[in-house]
């Protein structure tokens, strides 16, 4: 299949949604959110590219947008800068590199580092590191405060300058420099970028015969990684599970159709979500079908302000149709399902806003999120402090104080309700 129809095919079945509430950004490449400033990409655009863009705008952008009483055909660039300013943040022109890593993004490949960085106290900070990464073999850790890359100094600046120091980079190693807590001086890493295959879903056998899902993404093989973890615990236990805590915190959301999807392996019937728009393929109900792959046992939903977009499409489904209970602290809020419209030859693509979700009780997250039905707030755990916490490892060693240090006080929760029912 080439390029072409396979954005066609992607635009045909819509469902694409994106969030990034916790920037993924150093992880893997994939820096597209901004504030939609004119970029230099979209004022090099010739002016049949403009006014395919417009067209595709004022036909399908989720809000009526006035064309300032001209033509398309008549726009200059002043005004289509400022029409374009008026789009949402998860609306974008695509050049072809983008447009190829966004379809690696969503089969579960990316090209990076494998660390995952947020902005705190003014400071770029590695809030996780994937396993199997460069950075993970160089010895970066969680906790980590980026100060220079390539020997660019990065303190005092945006998770985006960051981003962009890495990579706008022509070498394949990036020299990273962080300053780690209980070290005097600085720390110098060279770590190579390259493909990463990720494991958008992971496991672990809880007591009396429950299990633990964490759900990092949603991307195309989701559905058939949850599957496969739960039939794994339950060929382990002998019996189906007696319960089920679902994990979505910190996951900043994926495509629609893998949200329903996994929905749709918990629920027996009712609604999962629907979507509203402008133009009439964007209005859709998406329902549950017969069969419930854990025969009823009760579930729990963990969800922090970084579970976004098609995290909160999963939590919503559970907990309107009265199949868990969610446990933890309000969610990001990003409510809209962003279709990609092939341009041109099919090497670029407009990722657009085309319609709102809307939970099974009719209401709308965007701005709003997901309110749990036990609120518990508590800072962000790293994958590898859940797993000190979830295999309840007790050793002499640094593992028991990480544990008593980091307790999950989330999972205790999801754990306590599991029991209870």
């Amino acid at each position: 299949m080439d390029k072409k129809s396979t954005v066609a095919k992607w635009f045909k079945n819509t469902g694409f949604t994106l969030s990034l509430s916790l920037y993924l950004l150093a992880l893997f490449v994939f820096i597209s959110f901004s504030a939609n400033v004119f970029s230099s990409s979209i004022k090099e655009l010739k002016n049949q590219q403009i006014t395919e863009i417009l067209f595709n705008i004022h036909t399908y952008y989720v809000e009526d947008l006035a064309l300032q009483n001209t033509t398309h055909t008549s726009y200059n660039n002043q005004q289509f800068a400022h029409l374009y300013a008026q789009l949402d943040p998860y609306s974008k022109y695509l050049d072809e590199h983008e447009l190829n890593t966004l379809f690696d993004n969503t089969n579960g490949r990316y090209t990076g580092l494998g660390i995952e960085v947020k902005q705190i106290n003014n400071s770029v900070t590695i809030v996780n590191v994937v396993n199997n990464s460069p950075a993970k073999s160089a010895g970066v850790m969680a906790g980590d405060i980026i100060i220079s890359v390539n020997n660019q100094t990065t303190q005092h600046s945006s998770v985006e300058h960051v981003a962009q120091l890495i990579t706008a980079s022509k070498l394949s190693n990036i020299s990273l420099t962080i300053k780690r807590d209980n070290q005097p001086q600085p720390l110098n890493f060279n770590v190579s970028r390259r493909k990463i295959k990720l494991e958008s879903v992971t496991s672990q056998r809880l007591d009396l015969g429950s299990g633990y899902l964490a759900i990092n993404s949603f991307s195309n093989h989701t559905l058939h990684e949850v599957a496969l973890q739960i039939a794994a615990m339950q060929n382990h236990f002998g019996h189906p599970l007696k319960g089920l805590v679902i994990d979505l915190r910190d996951n900043p959301g994926g495509t629609l159709r893998s949200a329903v999807a996994v929905s749709d392996l918990f629920l027996q019937n009712g609604t999962i979500v629907t979507t509203k728009g402008r133009y009439n393929e964007a209005n859709k109900a998406f329902y549950a079908k017969h069969g419930d792959i854990l025969k009823g046992a009760p579930i729990v939903v963990l969800i922090n302000e970084n579970s976004a977009s098609a995290a909160e499409i999963l939590a919503a489904a559970l907990k309107d149709n009265n199949r868990a209970k969610v446990v933890g602290s309000q969610s990001f809020g990003k409510g809209s399902v962003q279709s990609l419209i092939p341009l041109g030859d099919g090497s670029t693509a407009l990722k657009l806003t085309t319609a709102k979700y809307f939970t099974p009780l009719g209401k709308s997250i965007e701005g709003v999120g997901i309110t749990p039905d036990v609120a518990i707030n508590q800072t962000t755990l790293s994958q590898s402090d859940k797993a000190v916490i979830i295999k309840n490892q007790q050793a002499k060693s640094k593992q028991t104080q990480l544990a008593s240090k980091v307790t999950d006080l989330q999972l205790a929760k999801a754990k306590q309700l599991l029991n209870l029912q």
